[in-house]
């Protein structure tokens, strides 16, 4: 690949790709997006890294902005960390520290990150086998994947047993010291699964019960990517801490962050400060990104667009009953494979996504390649008939293989 432009990625030879996969999710305005290239462009003639024992004036816009678009009782931002793993590993320490306990919580099928005690806290055993040694002290439990639900429940009857049953997790799985609750309002990795209404509401509930604190992992829905500029606002809940990162560089940039509630700040710098974390450079581009994904109308058009996205793809499980299912929020998109009976078309969704580049698609697949969910999440700047584009090559992409 030598050039990316829009939602556009380009070879050697020429041929264009629609890259659905952003990149890894993180291209929030598509490849070399004029503003994010400019505001890159003046900072690096002034200044583009110092130590974050100083004052920059794009880190300090950067803080500012993320405080007045998230939930309101997220007021403080930690952004000396270099991604998403470290942020994440960030929020757990400061809600051991804040509660004086050392166990988290966490879903079947996360994944928050590569660091040892976030594979370790994540939930695929294939991702951990290879270590001997891993951090202790994480509990994994049920996620709220309604078409396949752990419980064999249907949800119009579950009366969310998902959350009510952590209890017993933590009554006889636990180490009776649970510090925090973190999860994906939408899970990036492990297959696309959107919360079910009142799932996450209830999941509060629980925390505020149990006095442990719940972090909400927006690396990739956070920043416009369901519609919102948080998921959190989409589900209307207010967690304790939301991480952030990916999107946040608009066009790459590398920046990541924790917004925290007053009840988690504090944690000295020596705890958790990274090189590269807070770096000048990053912060002018996600200033700038945050600025324009802030807009309504912005927002607005990831919502119509993704709503559009979904209505073609239900059409398409109408037609080929190789998709079972298909679930998003905003451009947060996940189409599940299935085989008679509905066991998972993993071998079928690893041939989809190879033959898409054929297509000139660029397509992602689930738990690395374990699961068999084709996740559809391209560049926020998406445009309705882009989005016709995507759904069309789709269409001929599953019409060639089931012939």
């Amino acid at each position: 690949m030598v050039r990316g432009e829009g939602i556009y990625l380009y070879d050697e030879d020429g041929r264009a790709y629609i890259d659905c996969a952003s990149g890894t999710f993180n291209l929030s305005l598509g490849y070399s997006h004029p503003a994010v290239v400019e505001a890159i462009r003046q900072q690096s003639a002034n200044l583009i890294h110092t130590t974050s024992t100083f004052q920059v004036d794009p880190v300090s816009r950067t803080v500012r902005r993320l405080v007045e678009e998230s939930p309101p009782n997220l007021v403080q931002v930690h952004l000396k960390v270099g991604g998403g793993s470290e942020a994440n590993e960030g929020a757990v320490k400061m809600a051991q520290r804040a509660t004086g306990r050392r166990e988290v919580v966490t879903l079947f099928r996360s994944h928050h990150g590569q660091t040892m005690m976030m594979t370790s806290m994540s939930g695929n055993a294939f991702r951990k086998a290879p270590f001997p040694i891993l951090y202790p002290g994480s509990v994994q439990v049920p996620d709220p994947y309604c078409f396949r639900c752990f419980y064999g429940q249907r949800r119009e009857s579950c009366a969310l047993m998902c959350v009510d049953r952590i209890d017993d997790f933590l009554e006889y799985a636990s180490g009776g010291q649970v510090a925090a609750v973190i999860v994906e309002p939408i899970s990036g990795n492990g297959g696309n699964v959107v919360a079910p209404d009142g799932y996450l509401p209830r999941l509060r509930e629980f925390c505020d019960r149990h006095d442990i604190v719940l972090i909400f992992d927006e690396i990739q829905t956070g920043i416009g990517r369901t519609g919102r500029m948080f998921a959190a606002q989409h589900f209307g809940v207010e967690p304790d801490a939301i991480t952030v990162g990916k999107g946040l560089g608009g066009s790459g940039a590398q920046i990541a962050g924790i917004l925290t509630s007053e009840r988690l700040a504090g944690l000295p710098a020596h705890h958790h400060s990274f090189t590269y974390g807070a770096n000048a450079l990053a912060a002018a581009a996600a200033a700038v990104t945050l600025d324009i994904v802030a807009r309504p109308e912005f927002l607005a058009n990831v919502r119509a667009t993704g709503d559009h996205i979904m209505a073609r793809l239900r059409d398409l499980q109408r037609r080929y009953r190789a998709i079972g299912d298909v679930r998003g929020v905003g451009l947060m998109i996940g189409v599940e494979l299935v085989l008679p009976g509905n066991a998972p078309a993993v071998a079928l969704t690893g041939e989809l996504a190879e033959r898409g580049m054929r297509h000139g698609l660029v397509l992602r697949t689930s738990r690395y390649g374990h699961g068999n969910v084709l996740k559809i999440r391209p560049p926020l700047i998406l445009t309705l008939d882009e989005a016709d584009l995507i759904c069309d090559r789709l269409d001929a992409l599953l019409r060639e293989v089931a012939t």
